[in-house]
């Protein structure tokens, strides 16, 4: 997990926690496989929320969010254990 620390995304974003969820193995019902954010106000935890998912599909792992990393930009980079790639998501406003 990370703190955002970069501006590219829109400034709710400024200081809270990228946490990347590998995904279940052993589950009947798969879950995780995404990024959320916990949502912080005043160093008070508010809520986990969703920030990045479509690697679960009906119930089939297409790949598996390892960790992340803030580049300088703002961009993240996500690491794939399962496709072996890594992604770089910025914010579809940017230039």
């Amino acid at each position: 997990m990370k703190f955002c620390t970069g501006n590219l995304f829109p400034s709710f974003y400024l200081h809270q926690i990228f946490i990347t969820e590998n995904g279940s193995w052993s589950r009947s019902e798969p879950i995780g496989y995404r990024i959320n954010t916990n949502v912080f106000d005043k160093q008070v935890p508010l809520r986990y929320e969703i920030f990045a998912d479509g690697w679960l599909q009906d119930d089939k792992a297409r790949g598996r969010p390892v960790d992340v990393l803030i580049l300088q930009d703002g961009s993240l980079l996500v690491s794939n254990d399962r496709a072996g790639t890594i992604y770089r998501i910025t914010d579809d406003r940017s230039p």
